[in-house]
């Protein structure tokens, strides 16, 4: 499944577009702490978080994540977001926990 397609079919809100929303999602990835994500997450997972500041963007452009998935209600702020927009990171929010939407994607990447 694709990150547009994951966008369509699980309702995650766009907070930026990255460059490649056709990069294919190989696996959720839940982590808060941002050096065991760095050194464990899989290219192409779809990283679920609560972690929402500019140190984000940098682990999951080094990982080769596929997207961010900020849940819980969490948000960038301005100077992330901006940064966010400048490397062409994909940020999706949603409001719900982060189990739930690791899950979410889990089922929608084994239907």
């Amino acid at each position: 499944m694709k990150v547009n397609e994951l966008i369509n079919q699980c309702g995650f809100e766009v907070m930026n577009e990255g460059n490649h929303t056709d990069r294919e999602v190989t696996i959720p990835f839940c982590c808060d702490l941002l050096s065991i994500a760095m050194g464990r997450m899989p290219a192409g997972a779809a990283w679920v978080t609560v972690m929402a500041n500019i140190n984000t963007l940098a682990v999951a452009t080094l990982a080769d994540a596929a997207c961010i998935i900020l849940a819980e209600g969490s948000r960038l702020d301005d100077a992330a977001y901006q940064k966010a927009k400048e490397q062409g990171v994909t940020v999706l929010l949603t409001e719900n926990p982060i189990f739930e939407t690791a899950l979410m994607v889990y089922q929608k990447l084994h239907a």
